[in-house]
């Protein structure tokens, strides 16, 4: 059974409809108001979460802030409906890499329902290797996203200090990490790793845009499990991440 995270500052006949309907493809459904207070005292592994806007959710900063966080932290896709400037002030607390899907309203409750359990069944969490992703380019977030997530779990950070508060609290099977960030770059993520005892065996790829001699000695000379261009097609990408989990697992053996 999957549990999907209804956020609304109301309770319409239309949230009911959808409950309704998700409840019929074995989804467990809670509902609750954009409240960290309340959002908090949810206890369930949630797979999903979908946020319904409204003016006065739109207030609700700090619920939206927790959201994000929440999503960032234990994978958690995000569905949002709203109209469009909803949708636009939603997108000021919540990136738009971490949103999965949007529904303009009005929205068909039946085609949202059968979104949400088609991407379930395609990209639920299973028990798929998790990979999380540190890159400042929300566009290049999405597209890794896009290339693993039917075989990987991916999470996404858009920052060195992002991705570093992530492994505080979670041990992902590999990091793919671009090397040229601002402010905290790959180089120091890297050293950050490697310097806790508790995650510094944790696998390392670059991900980056240099290809030239001089940068990519510079970033072996960090010792990383790896290094990829993002020139490189999505195919070789993908190639490339499977071949390293099918070393790992024939060390093993």
């Amino acid at each position: 059974m999957q549990n999907v995270l209804i956020v609304s500052e109301v309770q319409s006949y239309l949230l009911v409809s959808l409950q309704e309907k998700l409840a019929e493809v074995n989804c467990k459904v809670m509902s609750v108001q954009a409240n960290p207070d309340l959002l908090s005292k949810i206890k369930e592994e949630l797979d999903m979460i979908f946020i319904f806007g409204t003016e006065d959710l739109l207030n609700q900063r700090q619920g939206l802030t927790y959201l994000k966080d929440k999503a960032l932290e234990d994978d958690v896709p995000i569905f949002v409906s709203g109209d469009p400037q909803e949708l636009l002030e939603i997108q000021k607390d919540i990136p738009l890499h971490l949103i999965q899907k949007e529904f303009p309203r009005p929205i068909n409750v039946g085609e949202v329902a059968e979104s949400i359990d088609s991407y379930l069944k395609v990209f639920g969490k299973q028990n798929k290797k998790k990979i999380l992703v540190v890159d400042d380019s929300g566009a290049m977030l999405r597209n890794v996203k896009g290339w693993l997530e039917d075989k990987y779990q991916v999470i996404l950070a858009n920052s060195g200090a992002m991705a570093i508060k992530y492994l505080s609290t979670n041990r992902p099977d590999l990091v793919l990490l671009d090397y040229e960030m601002p402010i905290v770059d790959g180089k120091q993520v890297l050293g950050m790793i490697r310097s806790e005892t508790e995650f510094s065996d944790i696998p390392v790829i670059f991900l980056t845009s240099k290809g030239d001699k001089e940068s990519v000695m510079q970033v072996m000379d960090l010792k990383p499990d790896g290094y990829l261009l993002k020139t490189m097609s999505p195919e070789q990408i993908k190639k490339s991440v499977d071949t390293f989990f099918e070393k790992k697992k024939a060390l093993r053996h």
